[in-house]
């Protein structure tokens, strides 16, 4: 199976250090929903990790959580694209959960729903908790510049061997021209 993992704020969509806490917040990256489509035409399944700990800071609920990924899912269909799932831990950064990036609980997560092995699977962050949660994992870290790339970037704690691109599209080229 073709995997391919990303993270949402920063990636997909706009970040925000005040949070994504609504649908009308929710604005995706000039050709991010395009890259999306390109990897499902190419037979990627596409799936989002994300950490919010916006619900669990009582900032938003989860029916806004699912509003916001509704548009998210939305805006992909429309250029012909899908995500085919999306996981995220709704945790504060204090709670301890296992599910917060850079703690790989999510991926783990992804490998048992879809029954495979994430050794060598790209996965598309912004931010180092991203990558050290792809790391971990056996994925293939590839940071993008958008969000908190730029500063992620200069981190002397950045995974060896991490990609680097300017946004989602340059990175799925690369994806592509792999195969």
């Amino acid at each position: 199976m073709k995997l391919v993992i990303l993270d949402r704020d920063g990636v997909i969509n706009f970040d925000s250090d005040q949070f994504i806490k609504s649908p009308a917040e929710w604005k995706p990256i000039p050709g991010s929903p395009e890259a999306i489509a390109r990897l499902n035409q190419a037979g990627y399944r596409v799936v989002v990790a994300t950490n919010q700990s916006g619900v669990g800071r009582a900032m938003f609920d989860m029916d806004t959580l699912n509003a916001i990924h509704e548009k998210m899912h939305r805006t992909v269909a429309a250029v012909g694209g899908r995500i085919d799932a999306v996981f995220y831990c709704p945790h504060a950064a204090d709670a301890g959960c296992d599910c917060r990036k850079p703690k790989p609980g999510m991926f783990e997560r992804i490998a048992a729903c879809y029954n495979t092995n994430l050794a060598g699977v790209p996965a598309v962050g912004d931010s180092l908790r991203d990558l050290q949660a792809a790391a971990v994992i056996g994925a293939a870290p590839m940071l993008v510049l958008t969000g908190k790339g730029v500063k992620t970037q200069q981190d002397p704690a950045l995974p060896e061997g991490t990609l680097v691109f300017a946004n989602l599209s340059a990175a799925v080229d690369y994806i592509l021209r792999l195969e």
